[in-house]
């Protein structure tokens, strides 16, 4: 029987069209479990209704015309127990509804599954029988397997609206909402324009060399003239990027070396294949090495191999580029949005991105952030094939995107953008105020930061110091790890232009979600594995050349240095790495080098060094909690697993308490602790973090003007009455509920994000 479920998940996910799997899953299913009919039932959400859409063995005619309410008959009880009901004799049940239309008197024996997806049961499979009888554990156990898969295509049938036209409702057929993952905050309003590869590479066949070096010959001037347009890309991109976030095109010229990929291919052609074919070989089997590491951060590589290889074919072809008129308000929509697809384009006309495939890891991604753009990834469920020059909106901050809004979506989403302008202008005036409460409890308001480019928006948005500079961005944009003079360029660039601000640098923090294509880390579970601290602890070499960098790059500074070491779990590892960043202090002295000694600190991520944190105040000089990964290892929960995404709640009871108490035991040893998690950065964590007492508040540049409008609008004596209240509940919503009512009678509602979705969806 598992063969035969197999088989039919297969068969049915490559149905042509989703009426198509309807009638093939129930005519597979009769003829899979002997019975005589099988019959499919869908929520219809315009009625809340469950409408007979598909049978096997049943009066077809009656298709789309019979609908049952939730708690009429039996099929109405499956969706009531949520769980499935198998009867030997469906007729003796209280609960039988008897349809003459559907010709179903002869049948007895009943067995109906729920079909849920996110918890909601969005239909019912039954499967029918004469004479009556109990269907074997191993029927029921199929059908609820295929009733769970089968699932996923009936969500995706409801987004993209082909379950309405079932339903004979074609009035909003068009209008389609997708879940994504957010790529770049902001939101987006235009017109979807859908780039496409000019050529496939899984076109191409195999087909031996008429003649080997005319063939070498027109591979080499394909090669060159990517290069040439790699190049103009990238000089382009100088007028609006830092060289730093540029390198991601000089890492595609890498690809390109003949040690690389032109040479693996030359190889090919030299063995006896034509140009494309050896082409296309060598870059699927660099595509499926990636693809197959465990790391997210390397998957995404074979976005950017794929489109390299895009590129040199349409020149081996010999494809000419047509104009395209782009509208001036386009929606840039791809299979799979890369870094240079996004450079092509005119930035002016640019206002979002959607890409089908992709993770906030991609380099498009990473560039849209850089840029500025609204930017969703990830949206598997959107068939791109159908929205080309279709209206579109594009929400970065919930990862969302509506298709052809209505006149409801696109009137809300409208006024979000209006009031996000506005807001702008007013949070715009707050730039050189201090970030004090208004009975005068004065608190630092400082920037997470990666790339050279946030340097600028930082200061701009009044930015006073960096409490965390994530120094493996650096890194991850190389096709190496970088020499300590690389490093200490890069560093006094942050510290130069936020002097005399403090500047609080991570040491290298890889692993778990993390990781680098010259340095793979393989592991069955990431995050609980070789991470932060300990791959650095255990690569001293790493870790000393990062950190003289560092102390090199504040010579002849006013600013602070403050050195901070992530993942830690023990003493221990502090002394270690005490001992190390001392023996760079006193080397870089040796070499002549004036500087001050810099402070050092931990970040608290994980649930071990909570308990240990007055232990930690007492060695060290300040103290950052990382509320992401103290979260997410504190509730058990992925918060990149979209499963489970959901329970990932900075807010939970359980870690605010947490938050409480490390500042109590910091504040005991008389050290300022700060946070830097996206807690920080929201209007309602801002509120709670003030009154736990947190000396720093840490964030991305494009929240602080928000905190900060919260801080001068409040007073310490405020947020710890709300704190205290909080302190009290129990339960999450219940706690965001509260602060939001909280910010409302401040004044502040314009802060509290607005997300709600007119019926429609």
């Amino acid at each position: 029987m598992l063969d035969a479920l197999r088989q039919i998940v297969q068969d049915v996910g490559a149905a042509s069209s989703f009426r198509h799997a309807l009638d093939l899953t129930v005519a597979r299913v009769s003829m899979i479990l002997d019975t005589e009919v099988c019959s499919i039932y869908l929520l219809d959400r315009a009625s809340g209704r469950f409408s007979f859409v598909a049978s096997e063995g049943l009066n077809p005619e009656v298709l789309g015309s019979l609908s049952l309410a939730p708690g009429e008959g039996l099929v109405g009880l499956v969706v009531e127990r949520a769980e499935p009901i198998n009867l030997s004799d469906a007729t003796e049940h209280r609960r039988y509804l008897h349809v003459p239309e559907l010709g179903e008197e002869e049948l007895s024996a009943f067995l109906g599954v729920p079909i849920i997806h996110n918890r909601v049961v969005l239909g019912v499979m039954v499967v029918q029988g004469h004479p009556p009888r109990r269907y074997s554990e191993q029927e029921v156990a199929f059908l609820v397997t295929l009733a769970a898969q089968f699932a996923g295509i009936v969500a995706h049938a409801d987004a993209t609206g082909e379950i309405r036209h079932l339903f004979g409702d074609d009035t909003h057929a068009h209008e389609a909402n997708y879940q994504g993952v957010p790529g770049a905050p902001g939101i987006g309003i235009g017109t979807a324009v859908v780039v496409k590869p000019m050529v496939s590479l899984d076109t191409v066949p195999d087909r031996p060399a008429d003649d080997i070096e005319a063939e070498v010959r027109v591979f080499d001037e394909a090669i060159r003239r990517v290069r040439e347009d790699l190049e103009r890309i990238d000089e382009e991109l100088s007028k609006s990027l830092q060289p730093e976030e540029r390198e991601l095109f000089e890492a595609y010229l890498h690809i390109l070396d003949d040690a690389a990929l032109a040479g693996e291919v030359r190889q090919r052609i030299r063995q006896g294949q034509w140009a494309q074919g050896a082409l296309r070989q060598v870059i699927l089997e660099h595509m499926a090495t990636f693809e197959r590491m465990p790391d997210s951060y390397l998957r995404e590589r074979s976005a950017d191999v794929r489109d390299l290889g895009q590129r040199v074919l349409a020149y081996l072809q010999d494809i000419s580029r047509t104009e395209v008129v782009l509208p001036d308000d386009m929606i840039l929509v791809s299979d799979e949005v890369t870094a240079s697809m996004m450079a092509e384009l005119p930035r002016e006309k640019l206002r979002g991105i959607v890409s089908v495939r992709g993770s906030n890891f991609s380099h498009g991604a990473i560039l849209a952030q850089a840029l500025g753009i609204p930017t969703v990834m990830g949206v598997v469920e959107m068939p791109i094939f159908r929205v080309d020059g279709q209206p579109m909106v594009v929400d970065g901050h919930y990862g969302e995107v509506f298709v052809s809004p209505g006149p409801l979506v696109r009137a809300q989403y409208n006024g979000f953008a209006e009031e996000e302008d506005r807001l702008a202008v007013e949070l715009d005036a707050l730039k050189e105020l201090p970030s004090v409460t208004r009975d005068g409890h004065q608190l630092n308001l400082w920037v997470n930061v990666g790339l050279v480019g946030e340097i600028s928006r930082s200061l701009d948005r009044g930015a006073e110091g960096i409490g965390l500079f994530r120094t493996e961005v650096p890194f991850a944009t190389r096709d190496r790890f970088p020499t300590e003079e690389d490093q200490r360029i890069i560093y006094r660039e942050h510290m130069e232009a936020f002097e005399p601000r403090p500047v609080t640098m991570r040491t290298l923090d890889i692993g778990g979600d993390k990781s680098l294509s010259y340095f793979p880390i393989s592991e069955e579970n990431p995050f609980l594995g070789w991470r932060g601290i300990r791959v650095t602890l255990d690569h001293p070499e790493i870790f000393l050349g990062q950190v003289r960098a560092m102390i090199k790059a504040n010579a002849g500074l006013e600013g602070i240095l403050r050195i901070m070491l992530p993942m830690v779990s023990s003493l221990d590892e502090v002394a270690e790495a005490r001992a190390l960043i001392d023996r760079a202090y006193r080397e870089v002295g040796e070499e002549g080098f004036e500087v001050k000694p810099p402070q050092v600190g931990v970040m608290i991520e994980v649930p071990a060094a909570v308990y240990l944190t007055r232990d930690l105040a007492r060695e060290l000089d300040f103290l950052a909690v990382g509320s992401n990964d103290l979260t997410q290892y504190m509730l058990a929960v992925d918060r990149n697993n979209a499963r489970v995404a959901g329970l990932f709640q900075e807010m939970h009871p359980s870690v605010l308490i947490a938050l409480r108490e490390i500042v109590k035991d910091c504040h005991a040893e008389g050290k300022p602790v700060g946070i830097c998690g996206e807690l920080a950065g929201t209007p309602e964590g801002a509120l709670l973090c003030v009154g736990m007492g947190y000396d720093v508040l840490s964030m991305n540049a494009t929240n602080l003007p928000r905190v900060k409008l919260v801080i001068r609008s409040v007073s310490l004596r405020d947020c710890r009455r709300i704190l205290a209240r909080v302190l009290r509940m129990r339960s999450t919503a219940e706690i965001v509920a509260f602060v939001r009512d909280q910010l409302v009678a401040i004044g502040l509602e314009r802060l509290i994000p607005h997300h709600e979705v007119p019926e429609l969806f």
